[in-house]
């Protein structure tokens, strides 16, 4: 048998196998035995390529199914493994995308909701108003209006802070705290309304014990979870602050006397607009959703659970 019969595209040098296989070539002047093998190679290929473009093609028309079958080591065992990466990529932006425009619907239709039902009050009062000629009543009438509008006005600053950390927009300041200045300052706003309704205040924060984060942000996340609490506490209510360091956390709790919570209740908590089973709840779901938005993203935690003498604990742990 002629040489030229034994040779096979395996055999041949990779420069040879280039030229072959370079664009326009014409495989006509091959010998006839290694122009079938050509013939034969070129066509597996194609017809290989004709399959991965067809799966794309499902995965584009937003096929769930992307089967490639298993290839030789080589160019398209190398192809299969970009093609599903790229694949199971596109598939979770997908679901991502999903999962946020739902998340955007459900959020617009809570706030919608949230803010019908300080609007609906407001126009009854205001019809009110037109009806009533005694100045006393008149007068309580327009003060149950302005705190309506203070509360809206919570509310939209409070959605507004939300929406802004979500998007990334904040950037929260790395810098030391002393934890007791970080405590005097989420309570200084609230000293007035603790004594209105007579809360007992115990704080227990050795001096020295810091934490890095943003003081402006954190204090207000502490002020809302304090706010929670006086709402649990009620009047003649007790609120216990302390602090625990060590070398593995520091540790901020913040303990009321109030009835504590449901145990169906302590997974949902945390969650946007949940304002609890009580009937008779107050507030509108928003306070502690944005105190965990706060602390985890400077790289705090947060918990809630029942102490076992009584009420509800918070605790904030930063590690070290």
């Amino acid at each position: 048998m002629p040489r030229y019969m034994r040779l096979s595209l395996s055999s041949l040098p990779w420069r040879h196998l280039s030229s072959i296989l370079r664009p326009g070539y014409c495989p006509c002047f091959l010998p006839p035995p290694l122009a079938w093998r050509f013939f034969v190679f070129t066509k597996a290929r194609y017809k290989r390529i004709a399959q991965i473009s067809d799966q794309i093609d499902l995965v584009l028309h937003n096929d769930d199914r992307l089967y490639i079958s298993e290839a030789e080591e080589g160019e398209f065992s190398i192809l299969q493994s970009e093609i599903t990466k790229m694949t199971l990529r596109i598939r979770e932006q997908n679901a991502a995308l999903k999962r946020e425009k739902k998340h955007l619907a459900d959020s617009l239709a809570d706030i919608a909701h949230q803010l019908r039902t300080p609007l609906t009050s407001a126009n009854l009062i205001l019809t009110l108003l037109k009806n009533t000629p005694e100045e006393s009543e008149r007068k309580a009438l327009i003060r149950e209006t302005e705190e309506l509008f203070i509360q809206m006005d919570w509310l939209v600053t409070s959605l507004l802070k939300l929406s802004r950390l979500d998007a990334g927009i904040v950037v929260f300041q790395r810098e030391p705290i002393d934890v007791s200045s970080l405590i005097r300052t989420a309570i200084h706003p609230l000293q007035i309304s603790m004594e209105l309704h007579n809360i007992t205040l115990q704080t227990d924060v050795p001096q020295g014990i810091g934490i890095s984060g943003d003081l402006s942000w954190l204090s207000e996340a502490i002020q809302n979870i304090l706010k929670n609490c006086m709402e649990s506490a009620g009047d003649n209510g007790k609120l216990q602050i302390a602090c625990e360091d060590n070398l593995l956390y520091t540790e901020i709790t913040v303990r009321d006397s109030g009835p504590g919570f449901q145990k169906e209740e302590l997974p949902r908590l945390f969650d946007r607009f949940y304002r609890g089973k009580d009937s008779g709840a107050t507030g509108y779901g928003i306070g502690l959703a944005l105190c965990k938005t706060i602390i985890t993203g400077q790289g705090g935690t947060i918990t809630a659970q029942n102490h076992p003498q009584g009420g509800a604990v918070f605790a904030i742990r930063f590690p070290k």
